[in-house]
């Protein structure tokens, strides 16, 4: 087979799934509508099932509800019959995929469902088969053709019906008034979750280890300290604790430059009124005021009191960088 067929082939795949999402935006109704609506409504959890194919893609749907505010799981059908039909109780809502809407396993469980005055909603590509007809709410996942030459292997259809169940989801998280803080806290192992959730304080150094001289030490003093905590600065405060200046390695390098003695006071050659945060700031927000400001380091203050230090390599551990 030549290259040029295979690429032939593939572009036909595509085009033909990419029809058969675009088809479903004229199958956008009130029956969509009253789908979402349920799903908002549903006091338990969202219980995705389908056998096969759909049941791969029921699985994703599942995921993706959880993750964007929708507590929902995924159950199969078949297993049900065998016991898992118990993990649903009466507040949950039932989401069944079936493009023909006549799959066996699934059909065995809904008259229990229905039984139990659990809401149904079903997806399907036929109005009027069986889920179609015993549904609370019915959304058709209309597709002419497979991309399946032969018109057998599930393939577009799973692909528009995975696109309607993300539009179920994002449709649902909208009305939530779902926000990245809310999907942050789905995903604390991420990147996102780590941007979102991580604050100053989590991340700065505190007490003996924030390094901190007094204003009358002298350039010798500073540099004991800025190499013991290792934070390439180190905070300069008066005799009340207050915060002064700050005193850096480029400071320092200034100073080389210009042949400071080492016994000369700090407060001469210090930085003063140097950035500073406050320790309820999120970490990803000081990663830009540190960008901006051109600095590897900070001081973290409440009111004149430094409470903190951190520089980028704190922020590149954290995750956040």
């Amino acid at each position: 087979m030549k290259k040029t067929a295979f690429i032939d082939s593939a572009s036909k795949v595509l085009s033909t799934e990419a029809a058969a999402i675009e088809q479903q935006i004229s199958a956008l109704d009130e029956n969509f509508e009253l789908a979402c609506q349920h799903i908002l409504n549903c006091e338990g959890r969202v219980v995705v099932t389908g056998m096969g194919k759909s049941g791969h893609i029921a699985n994703k749907i599942a995921a993706t509800l959880a993750s964007t505010g929708t507590p929902a799981f995924f159950v199969h059908p078949g297993e049900a019959s065998h016991g898992d039909l118990g993990m649903i109780t009466p507040k949950d809502l039932v989401l069944g995929i079936s493009f023909s809407g006549e799959t066996p396993e699934m059909l065995a469980i809904l008259p229990i469902i229905k039984r139990m005055g659990v809401t149904l909603v079903g997806m399907a590509g036929r109005t009027e088969s069986t889920l179609a007809k015993l549904s609370d709410a019915f959304v058709h996942v209309r597709v002419d053709q497979e991309a399946c030459p032969m018109n057998l292997a599930p393939t577009a259809s799973t692909t528009a019906t995975l696109a309607m169940g993300d539009a179920i989801a994002i449709a649902v998280l909208n009305a939530r008034d779902f926000n990245e803080q809310d999907f942050a806290r789905a995903h604390p192992g991420g990147s996102l979750g780590r941007r979102l959730l991580l604050y100053v304080e989590d991340v700065m150094h505190k007490g003996d280890e924030i390094p901190l001289v007094n204003e009358q030490q002298p350039l010798a003093d500073a540099l004991i300290e800025m190499t013991s905590k290792g934070l390439g600065m180190t905070g300069v405060v008066d005799s009340n604790g207050d915060l002064v200046g700050i005193y850096t390695d480029g400071d320092l390098r200034r100073s080389l430059a210009n042949k400071v003695e080492m016994d000369a006071p700090i407060s001469q050659i210090m930085s003063r009124n140097p950035v500073t945060v406050s320790a309820d700031v999120l970490a990803a927000e000081l990663v830009a005021t540190m960008k901006t400001s051109q600095i590897g380091g900070i001081l973290v203050t409440q009111g004149s009191k430094i409470v903190g230090a951190l520089n980028m390599q704190d922020l590149l551990r954290a995750g956040v960088l």
